[in-house]
């Protein structure tokens, strides 16, 4: 059985190795004029400083690449890949058909992870992209566990999910903290406004706190609650899925580095033996929950319940 990969989004080079330390095979890092809600911002010299140390551990390195571009950033595409080339790095990923195109220009022969968010649902799409030059699609957060096995079996990529962090629910290119309760049945209270990466949108009726912030890719808004599926990993080891995700965004150094410890110790205990995972997963569980944020409840996202459009 192939032991499925561990990716972790970094904050900063100095958490790369912390990181790297509590066991994670692969880094997805970049800068938000290429990369959507990404968990720390790389600058290329960054993403230098970091590859290098990255691939002296014998991991991985992924840059991400998916934004959704409008016409004033499309002509920095290629010459941000040849930088990226020069560098070695091991994936672009991408959603934005611009970068395939970009790509070719480039004269890049850096593989591609299709991540187009909530659009990729199916194995049709991925297998479409992977005819294009994509090796992995990443998959929607919001499909069952069941779909994912089926779309697995079917996809000739490999295929990415994730497995803990928040899920965001809306984007907008705008600004909109101003304006974003307006469209509300009833004015929403928003909390830390001064502060970017510290902001919650209240909803009293529901006693949620929605995380919220805007970047130069514009306003995102998260769920109430961290999907956590440390003690279901059991169908995804079955099934194949090459590469288990934990994005770190909007958490803490100290929480990411715990969790990817002991994620760490699911996957090793599930490769020596199912019983190994099964002996321990309850006990990994309720370390993660001793350190979980208050505000954060854990659940497990769609894997095991019907999504309504």
């Amino acid at each position: 059985m192939k032991k499925p990969e561990l990716l972790v989004t970094p904050h900063s080079v100095e958490h790369v190795a912390r990181l790297i330390e509590a066991g994670a095979d692969a880094f997805l890092i970049g800068e938000q004029k290429f990369g959507l809600r990404l968990a720390g911002e790389f600058s290329i010299e960054e993403v230098a400083e970091a590859t290098k140390m990255i691939h002296a551990a014998g991991k991985k390195v992924y840059v991400a690449m998916n934004a959704i571009y409008h016409n004033d950033r499309v002509d920095d595409l290629a010459p941000y890949m040849e930088k990226l080339t020069e560098l070695h790095v091991d994936g672009i990923v991408f959603g934005d058909p611009a970068v395939i195109i970009a790509r070719r220009e480039a004269n890049c022969e850096i593989p591609l992870h299709w991540d187009a968010e909530t659009i990729s649902t199916n194995w049709f799409q991925a297998n479409y992209w992977g005819k294009r030059g994509a090796t992995r699609a990443y998959l929607a957060r919001e499909l069952s566990m069941e779909e994912v096995v089926e779309i697995k079996e079917n996809a000739e990529v490999e295929i990415e999910v994730l497995v803990h962090g928040m899920t965001c629910m809306f984007q907008s290119k705008r600004p909109l903290l101003g304006n974003y309760f307006l469209f509300q049945d009833k004015a929403m209270e928003v909390e830390n406004r001064k502060e970017a990466k510290n902001m919650f949108l209240h909803d009293k009726e529901r006693e949620n706190k929605y995380p919220i912030y805007e970047d130069l890719n514009g306003t995102h808004i998260y769920s109430p609650n961290d999907v956590c599926i440390i003690d279901e990993l059991n169908e995804l080891f079955e099934a194949g899925v090459d590469s288990f995700k934990f994005d770190s965004v909007l958490c803490s150094d100290d929480y990411a580095v715990e969790v990817t410890a002991c994620y760490r110790q699911a996957i090793d205990a599930y490769m020596e033996s199912e019983d190994a995972y099964e002996d321990m997963k309850q006990d990994l569980l309720e370390k993660i929950e001793e350190i979980q944020p208050e505000l954060r409840p854990l659940d497990t996202g769609f894997y095991f319940k019907e999504t309504v459009y």
